[in-house]
């Protein structure tokens, strides 16, 4: 394991929580990036799209390492952390509010090369 090469791409403060995207996740992770990113064009999600364009981000920073294969990566780990919540509020009965919590995420996305 000597000259793995990896490259990585993060979006923050995406608007969509966490746990959302984590649902989509599992069904990228460690797959090869073409069928990846194929395999999120067809999902509903809102995280889906948001995935796919943060993947897209990564093989585009990998594109810029000439040492690097672009057709040979793999999507070796995804995490969605919180970013900051917004706190917003809504009115309810009997005059009262409640606070709405809009949460935000930042996606990490890492690709690594194939190894045979």
């Amino acid at each position: 394991m000597g000259g793995e090469m990896e490259v990585r791409a993060v979006a923050k403060y995406m608007r969509i929580a966490p746990s959302k995207v984590r649902k989509v996740i599992g069904a990228v992770k460690g797959k090869p990036v073409e069928e990846a990113l194929n395999a999120l064009k067809f999902m509903p999600q809102k995280s889906a799209f948001l995935l796919e364009k943060t993947i897209r981000s990564a093989v585009a920073n990998a594109d810029q390492n000439t040492s690097i294969d672009i057709d040979n990566l793999i999507v070796r780990n995804i995490t969605a952390d919180a970013g900051p919540t917004l706190k917003r509020f809504k009115a309810r009965a009997r005059g009262r509010g409640t606070r709405i919590l809009k949460r935000t995420s930042h996606i990490t996305v890492i690709l690594s090369e194939k190894t045979f």
